[in-house]
């Protein structure tokens, strides 16, 4: 079965399997990644509010873990994605 095979079984709104499938494509062999809200939003023509609700979709089901990250002021940098590999 292909990587994709499970977001296309899984009951997704097309806005999450757009977004998993832009985070699998910027992801290292571990299945991390980093982009930002804006940059993903920007490269997939999807608002900022779009994105965030397919990244709360893509969690809710399994296929995505996020990680809050800081810059050394404190200040919110962006998020690291791991995706579900199986």
């Amino acid at each position: 079965m292909s990587f994709f095979g499970r977001i296309y079984k899984e009951e997704l709104p097309s806005r999450a399997k757009c977004v998993y499938m832009y985070l699998k494509d910027r992801c290292d062999a571990k299945g991390e990644c980093w982009p930002a809200i804006n940059t993903i939003a920007k490269d997939t023509s999807m608002s900022r509010s779009t994105v965030k609700r397919a990244i709360a979709d893509l969690i809710r089901c399994g296929l995505l873990r996020k990680e809050s990250r800081y810059r050394e002021n404190g200040s919110n940098s962006s998020n690291r994605y791991f995706l579900s590999i199986e």
